[in-house]
């Protein structure tokens, strides 16, 4: 396995652990009360687009070369990092 591989199975590891926990996020605001749901609902729509963001710096790793990808990697790690911290913030609000 090559490093940009093994970098690529990392993120997707990271990433899939943080859109289950979204899952379970939305779950919960659809059983909160009004007041939390609303506030819940609207991370949930800076929780999607963080992770759309960090999904498509992923898409472009997987189609750069193996020479190119380490020019994406700080952008990419930026982008995974920030949904990471943004479902983190999420639970800690809500658990």
């Amino acid at each position: 396995m090559s490093e940009k591989d093994a970098y690529q199975k990392k993120l997707e590891a990271k990433l899939d652990e943080w859109r289950a926990e979204l899952q379970r996020l939305k779950a919960k605001a659809a059983g909160a009360e009004a007041d939390v749901e609303i506030e819940l609902k609207e991370r949930l729509i800076d929780l999607r687009a963080k992770r759309d963001h960090a999904e498509l710096r992923l898409e472009k790793l997987r189609n750069a070369g193996e020479g190119a990808w380490q020019e994406l990697k700080s952008g990419i790690e930026r982008a995974v990092d920030d949904f990471g911290q943004a479902v983190k913030r999420a639970r800690e609000r809500f658990d």
